[in-house]
């Protein structure tokens, strides 16, 4: 990534979950922007696109979400409307998440689906690091840990 070129939202997570690591997300120089840029990649089915104009694909549901989560923003987004687009993809009778509705599931979809639906704090779901990818409960054991729930 470059100044000026194309944003998109998995680097914008690499990017704000590294400067949570290191106790750093002061340094985030327009923080309303970023947080809008990351609300407004919900489309109208309630799926979350990576960069404006692509479709809304699950795994949206992590690299934006964390990033929200981190920021303490989760409530920019409609998590009703996500709900309901990350159960859409999935294969009720073999089990997994796809991208997108209709579509092949995939270990890759299915994981970033669940570990959306558990930021959304969806039903008994262990609650899920928005930095790490882990449960909550592990990465806690981290000796200098700056995120807390």
């Amino acid at each position: 990534m470059v100044p000026g070129a194309e944003s998109h939202a998995a680097q914008i997570f690499t990017c704000v979950a590294m400067l949570a690591i290191v106790d750093r997300l002061d340094v985030i120089k327009n923080r309303e922007l970023l947080l809008w840029w990351l609300s407004e990649r919900q489309v109208a089915n309630g799926g979350l696109n990576g960069r404006p104009e692509k479709l809304p694909d699950v795994c949206y549901s992590w690299w934006v979400l964390s990033s929200l989560s981190i920021l303490k923003k989760l409530d920019w987004i409609d998590k009703e409307k996500l709900k309901s687009f990350i159960f859409d993809c999935q294969d009720i009778k073999n089990g997994g998440i796809s991208d997108r509705p209709n579509n092949q599931v995939d270990v890759y979809h299915t994981l970033f689906g669940i570990a959306g639906l558990s930021l959304m704090d969806f039903e008994d779901l262990e609650k899920i690091d928005p930095i790490y990818c882990m449960p909550l409960k592990t990465t806690k054991k981290i000796k200098k840990y700056p995120y807390q729930n």
